[in-house]
């Protein structure tokens, strides 16, 4: 069963990081890639006018992470590369050297990545993960009520052909995870079916909203859905 999280304390956990709160180990930021013009310009509510509407909000988080846990604690940044190459062309300018001046301002871990697989290889496996676990995941991009979908109106118009599933989470090894390890996606929906699947796959709760969320310019996302809420298993 759900359980609907107070706002206020989800305030304090989700925008806030303290040393002394989280366990020790890698921050994992998961980016997704932006839609193109070509598949959202004849529709009532285009997403994506800015290129940056993922990586802005990742940067915020990032932020704040750094100002909690320090300037040296290992966050990585999990970007889905191809939807930035696509959306260059639109935007006539080098979005993958733009992220790569988040990555040498905040003294990230840029991984570029192609397909789910690759992110749940990344948790499963990535550099000293016997001895280094997941202390905190985060979603920031397209989805569903039953995936993130990494490149969402890029290819296809209003699909995706590169996701991270439900039925896929089986296959991410819960022990990655430090105790008490902190997870959300602030995409759309993902409270309402998936945070449930995340937590029987892997041991941890992820927070997710029920409802839409929208990326803002100057704060992390918000709900904008009549009834909308942030809720975990």
């Amino acid at each position: 069963m759900k359980r609907v999280l107070l706002i206020g304390a989800l305030s304090i956990l989700a925008l806030t990081a303290k040393a002394a709160t989280f366990p020790q180990g890698e921050w994992i930021i998961v980016v997704g890639g932006p839609s193109l013009y070509q598949w959202e310009q004849y529709k009532a509510y285009p997403h994506d006018h800015w290129w940056a509407n993922f990586v802005r909000a990742a940067r915020l988080r990032t932020e704040q992470l750094r100002d909690g846990l320090g300037p040296d604690a290992p966050i990585t940044w999990l970007v889905y590369k191809q939807g930035y190459i696509d959306r260059a062309k639109q935007e006539g300018q080098d979005l993958i050297s733009l992220i790569e001046s988040v990555r040498d301002k905040f003294n990230l871990n840029l991984v570029w990545f192609h397909s789910g697989n690759d992110v749940i290889n990344y948790v499963n496996a990535g550099p000293m993960r016997d001895r280094m676990k997941v202390a905190g995941f985060e979603y920031f991009g397209h989805s569903n009520r039953a995936c993130f979908m990494f490149d969402y109106s890029n290819v296809l118009d209003s699909a995706s052909k590169a996701w991270l599933h439900e039925n896929e989470l089986h296959k991410i090894n819960g022990r990655a995870f430090a105790k008490r390890a902190y997870i959300q996606s602030w995409g759309c929906h993902t409270g309402e079916e998936m945070s449930e699947k995340w937590f029987r796959a892997t041991g941890t709760h992820m927070i997710g909203a029920i409802g839409k969320t929208q990326f803002m310019m100057e704060e992390l996302p918000i709900l904008t859905s009549p009834g909308g809420k942030w809720v975990t298993k």
